[in-house]
């Protein structure tokens, strides 16, 4: 996530160059037939070019005002963690009334964010934030927070030597120390340690993060649809290519004296590789926010929030040992 004031529009022209180049080229392609080669058969007329540029216009805006809200929705979910693990913290506190168990239980629950945020970084086979021209912009060399250490070696910060989730191979680590969870608060409940009220509360707490990662794992498992990305990208290129063969004999008709005279229809490349721009520039936008858990750089910064949490609950704790908070890069916070 971007935390500066916003993105330059260097930054916006460097991250979308590649496609700018090719773009230049398809729009030179028809203005040298035509020109050169008099192909003035080539041209397409403007309204078939207008209908085209309208239908894309639809359905890029369709697609970001999706992926925005599956942005939206990832962050509400992390938001809700947030609370969520701030009141885990007080209840584990205070209705214990024993420190080193409520320590346990708020390590315990640590071991659960970190799981699930490492499981929501593994790349899954529509994604690959690693492979697209933004991740240039933090510098060659850069790694995520989740690929600098390994998932055992985070979870040992949390959890007791011997304990068989340190080094626990199932399909939903997350999920298992949730139910470690359980088993503690009913064994404490059991002990007469916590009353039933209590145990309640503590219970529906455990269904609230339990809600919430299944939230959070819909959006990361689940993609935005692929029928949908395909006639995107099919719609926004079709316009690109063929905007220039529109624009051409428009251009070639302007009544210009001195140096342009004749020479007119040259406009056709710079102003069709500015509208094809501005299309597909939406298109990318709407791309880098569409899985909001990838490692982009508009991802919802779940490593970031997940260091806040563990500071705050720790603190709770009157822990003093904390990890210093991770430092942006480029303005960008993962």
């Amino acid at each position: 996530m971007h935390i500066g004031k916003s993105y330059s529009l260097v930054n916006l022209l460097f991250w979308t160059r590649r496609k700018a180049y090719l773009m230049l080229a398809l729009a030179s392609i028809p203005v040298l037939a035509y020109q050169l080669l008099d192909w003035h058969w080539i041209a397409i007329p403007w309204p078939v070019i207008a209908m085209l540029g309208t239908a894309a216009s639809f359905i890029v805006g369709f697609k970001n005002v999706q992926t925005y809200n599956r942005t939206v929705e990832a962050l509400q979910v992390w938001g809700s963690i947030g609370g969520a693990s701030r009141y885990w913290g007080l209840i584990c506190r205070d209705f214990t009334g024993d420190l080193d168990k409520a320590r346990e239980l708020v390590h315990r629950h640590l071991a659960w964010l970190t799981a699930l945020r490492y499981d929501l970084r593994r790349e899954r086979v529509w994604e690959g934030a690693t492979r697209r021209p933004g991740f240039e912009y933090l510098g060659s060399g850069y790694q995520l927070p989740e690929q600098r250490t390994t998932l055992e070696q985070e979870l040992s910060r949390f959890l007791p030597e011997g304990d068989p989730l340190r080094q626990a191979r199932c399909s939903n680590l997350a999920l298992m120390l949730l139910a470690e969870q359980s088993r503690e608060i009913k064994a404490l409940f059991a002990a007469g340690t916590i009353p039933v009220l209590h145990h309640a509360e503590m219970q529906k707490t455990l269904k609230d993060l339990v809600d919430q990662q299944g939230r959070a794992e819909r959006l990361k498992n689940f993609p935005y649809p692929r029928q949908y990305a395909i006639i995107d990208t099919v719609f926004v290129w079709a316009f690109a290519l063929l905007l220039p063969y529109g624009l051409v004999k428009e251009f070639a008709q302007l009544n210009l004296g001195g140096l342009m005279a004749g020479q007119t229809a040259w406009l056709a490349v710079p102003f069709s590789v500015l509208i094809s721009w501005m299309y597909v520039s939406l298109d990318q936008v709407g791309e880098s926010t569409e899985n909001p858990f990838e490692g982009g750089l508009n991802d919802v910064p779940i490593s970031y929030m997940s260091h806040i949490i563990e500071t705050e609950l720790r603190e709770l704790l009157g822990e003093r040992d904390l990890p210093p908070p991770p430092e942006p890069r480029n303005h960008i916070i993962l």
